[in-house]
C-alpha cells in the first residue's frame, strides 16, 4: 500500500523532524552548537604563555647557579660534590670567599655521610670511598645510612627515626616491587570490568546500590534497636547503684546509633520515593553515556592520555624542584663549613614552580573535560548517528584552535584557590605554638570555606567548559549560562550529583577494596617485609587513581545532561524537534503529547491506507 507517513525511516532511538521543517532549517538546527565559533579568552592564553616563559627564565637562572648532583650525590663541608670531579667549581662563586679545599676531585669518594659532631650541634658532611670505615653505617645507593634496629619490624614508623623509616620502606620496595606491579595491573583490570558493568548493566547497578544501601540501613536500625532493648532490659534487672558504668555507656551508645540509623533510613527512603522519577533519569543518562562511549570508543583512551600528561607534569615539577634546591652560591655557615645559599630570586622560583605545577595540572584536566564535552555534544546533536565522523578529533581541534584561553582562565582560578589553601595551611603551622582558641577557630573556618569554595568552583568550571565546547562561548558567559541551567533544573542536578556520584564513588571503592584485599593476601607471607601497610596503601591509592581516571569518562553524564537541558530550552518537540533519544523524551513533559500522537498516527497508518496519497496518485495519473 502506498501512503502514510515515512515513519519506517525513523531509527528506533531517534526522533524524526516534523515535515514542515525545511532541510536547511534542520541542518542549521543540527549544527547550532558550533555556529559562529571563534577564539575565546585569548588574553588569558597570552598570560598563560608569558607565565610559562617566565618560569623557563627563572629555571635557567637556577640552572646557571645550580648542579642537580648537589642534591643527588650530596656535598662535603667544602662544597665538593661526592663522586664528581670538582675542578670547575673554583670559579663559580661570584667573588665570594671560597674554601681552599674547594675543587677537590671526589670521583673515588662517591658516598656521602652526615655525622653529628659531639662538640657542637652542627653536622659534619663527608665524602667517603667506603661506608664500612664508619662503624654503625651501611651503604644505601650513594649514601651512608645508620644501621637499622633489627627489633623494628612491622611497625607503623621506625623507632630509630623518620629517616630510617624511609630507608626501610625503600628496602621493602626492592623486595616486593613485582607484587606492587601485579596489584597495579589488577586495579587496571578491575577498572575495565567496572566500566563494562556500567555500560551494560547500569540500571541494575544503580538500583542495587540504592536498595542495598536502604537494606543495610534497615538491618542496622533493627539490630541496634534490638541490642538497645536487650541492654536496657538487662540494666532494668539490676539495681541502679550496681549498674556498671561500662554497661550504661554501652546502652547509651546503642541508643544514639539506633537513632542515627533510623534517621538515615528515613532520609534514604524519602529520597528514593520522592526522587524515583529523577533516579530513572539518572539511569537513562548512564545508558545514554554508554551509547556515547560505544559510538566513540576512543574516549576510553582519553583518561590514559590525561594520566600520562599529569605524570609528565609532576615528574617535571620534581626535576625542576631538585634543580632549584641545588642552586645557590657557597657561603660560610660556620668556621670552615660551607653550604650553598639561595638568593631571593631562587627562593621565589621555588614558589613559582609550585604554582606552575598547580596551574598545569588543572589545565590538563580542563583540556580533558573540554575534549570529552565537545565530542559528546557533537554526538548528541547529530540526528544521523551513522554519519558521526570523528567527533573526538574535531573536539580536540576546536580546543586547540579556539578554546585554550578559556581552559587557561578556568584552571588559573582553581589553582589560585588551591595555592591560597596551601598558604593557609602553612600559616596554621607557623601559628601552631602561638595561636589561641579564637585564631584556631578562625583558621578552621577559613579552611572549611576555602574547601567548599574550591569544590563549587570546580563544579561550575566543569560545566562552563561544557557550554564552551557546545556553543563556543567565552568562559565567563559560559559559566553564567551553565549556572542558569543548573539552577533551573536543581532537583535533577541534585539527583545526578547525589545518586550518580554516589554510584561512581561506590565503584571506585569496590576497586580499591578488592585491590587492598588481594594485596594483603599476596604480601602477608612475604619474607623480609617490614612495613606491609606502605606498599598496600600505595597500591590502594594507585587503584583509586586508575578507577577515578576511568570513571572520569562518565563526565559524559554531565555533558549529556546539559545538552538535554539546552535541548529542552531551545526546542518544543513538535515545530522544533528534540535531538534527544526517545528514552530521554519520557522525562520531558512537552514531548509526551508528541510521542503519544506519533504512536497513534503510526497505529492508524498501519491499519488504514492513506486516502490523500491515493487521491493524489489518481490525479497525477
Amino acid at each position: 500500500m502506498g501512503g502514510g507517513f515515512s515513519s519506517d525511516r525513523v531509527q528506533p532511538d531517534e526522533v524524526n523532524p516534523s515535515e514542515n521543517l525545511k532541510k536547511s532549517e534542520s541542518e542549521e538546527t543540527e549544527n547550532f552548537q558550533i555556529k559562529n565559533r571563534s577564539s575565546t579568552d585569548v588574553f588569558f592564553l597570552i598570560v598563560f604563555l608569558i607565565f610559562l616563559t617566565a618560569l623557563i627564565c627563572s629555571l635557567s637562572y637556577c640552572f646557571f647557579y645550580g648542579d642537580i648532583y648537589r642534591v643527588i650525590n650530596g656535598y662535603d663541608n667544602c662544597g665538593n660534590i661526592c663522586g664528581r670531579d670538582n675542578k670547575n667549581l673554583k670559579n663559580q662563586n661570584d667573588g665570594k670567599k671560597s674554601p681552599q679545599c674547594l675543587g677537590t676531585d671526589k670521583v673515588n669518594e662517591p658516598y656521602h655521610i652526615v655525622l653529628q659532631q659531639q662538640s657542637s650541634k652542627g653536622m659534619n658532611r663527608i665524602c667517603t670511598s667506603d661506608c664500612n670505615q664508619y662503624p654503625g653505617y651501611r651503604k644505601f645507593f650513594n649514601r651512608c645510612m645508620p644501621n637499622q634496629s633489627e627489633a623494628v619490624v612491622n611497625k607503623v614508623f621506625s623507632r630509630t627515626g623518620l629517616s630510617n623509616f624511609f630507608t626501610e620502606v625503600s628496602e621493602d620496595f626492592q623486595i616486593c616491587w613485582t607484587e606492587i606491579c601485579y596489584l597495579c595491573l589488577i586495579a587496571l583490570v578491575l577498572s575495565c570490568l567496572l566500566l563494562a558493568l556500567f555500560r551494560f548493566l547500569v540500571g541494575f547497578v544503580v538500583w542495587i546500590v540504592l536498595m542495598g544501601s536502604l537494606s543495610a540501613c534497615v538491618i542496622a536500625t533493627v539490630v541496634l534497636w534490638i541490642l538497645w532493648k536487650h541492654s536496657k532490659n538487662y540494666m532494668d534487672d539490676i539495681p541502679d547503684n550496681l549498674v556498671p558504668d561500662v554497661d550504661a555507656r554501652k546502652t547509651n551508645t546503642y541508643l544514639v546509633f539506633a537513632i542515627l540509623t533510623t534517621i538515615a533510613t528515613v532520609i534514604i527512603s524519602l529520597i528514593i520515593f520522592v526522587m524515583r522519577k529523577r533516579i530513572e533519569l539518572v539511569v537513562q543518562l548512564f545508558e545514554e553515556s554508554g551509547k556515547a562511549i560505544a559510538a566513540m570508543p576512543i574516549l576510553l583512551f582519553q583518561p590514559i592520555l590525561t594520566f600520562l600528561s599529569l605524570g609528565t607534569v609532576v615528574a617535571l615539577w620534581f626535576i625542576f624542584s631538585l634543580l632549584i634546591e641545588s642552586s645557590g652560591t657557597l657561603s660560610e655557615y660556620r668556621l670552615n663549613v660551607f653550604f650553598y645559599e639561595k638568593d631571593a630570586w631562587m627562593k621565589f622560583t621555588r614558589w613559582y614552580n609550585f604554582i606552575a605545577m598547580l596551574w598545569m595540572v588543572q589545565f590538563i584536566i580542563g583540556c580533558q573535560h573540554m575534549i570529552i564535552a565537545g565530542a559528546v555534544s557533537i554526538w548528541y546533536f547529530k540526528r544521523d548517528k551513522s554519519s558521526l565522523g570523528t567527533p573526538v578529533i574535531q573536539s580536540t581541534g576546536n580546543l586547540i584552535r579556539f578554546h585554550l584561553g578559556s581552559v587557561a582562565l578556568g584552571s588559573c582560578l582553581i589553582a589560585t584557590v588551591q595555592f591560597i589553601r596551601m598558604l593557609m595551611k602553612l600559616l596554621e603551622k607557623f601559628l601552631r605554638n602561638r595561636e589561641g582558641k579564637i585564631v584556631d577557630c578562625l583558621l578552621k573556618c577559613c579552611h572549611c570555606c576555602l574547601y567548599c569554595f574550591e569544590k563549587i568552583l570546580k563544579y561550575l568550571t566543569r560545566n562552563a567548559y561544557i557550554e564552551v565546547a557546545i556553543f563556543g562561548l567565552p568562559f565567563c558567559k559560559a559559566g553564567q549560562q551553565a549556572y542558569k541551567l543548573l539552577t533551573a533544573n536543581i532537583l535533577r542536578v541534585a539527583a545526578i550529583n547525589s545518586v550518580g556520584d554516589f554510584v561512581l564513588f561506590l565503584g571506585k571503592v569496590v576497586v580499591v577494596i578488592a585491590t587492598v584485599l588481594i594485596g594483603i593476601k599476596i604480601l602477608q607471607d612475604k619474607e623480609g617485609l617490614q612495613h606491609m601497610w606502605v606498599p598496600i596503601t600505595l597500591s590502594g591509592l594507585f587503584a583509586y587513581f586508575v578507577s577515578h581516571c576511568f570513571m572520569t569518562v562518565y563526565m559524559v553524564i554531565d555533558t549529556i545532561f546539559l545538552c538535554f537541558c539546552e535541548d529542552c530550552e531551545k526546542n518544543d518537540g513538535e515545530n522544533r524537534p528534540y535531538f534527544m533519544s526517545r528514552g530521554l523524551m519520557e522525562f520531558v513533559e512537552n514531548s509526551k503529547r508528541a510521542l503519544d500522537s506519533k504512536k497513534k498516527s503510526s497505529t492508524v497508518e498501519a491499519t488504514i491506507p492513506s486516502i490523500s496519497e491515493d487521491v493524489s496518485r489518481n490525479f497525477s495519473g
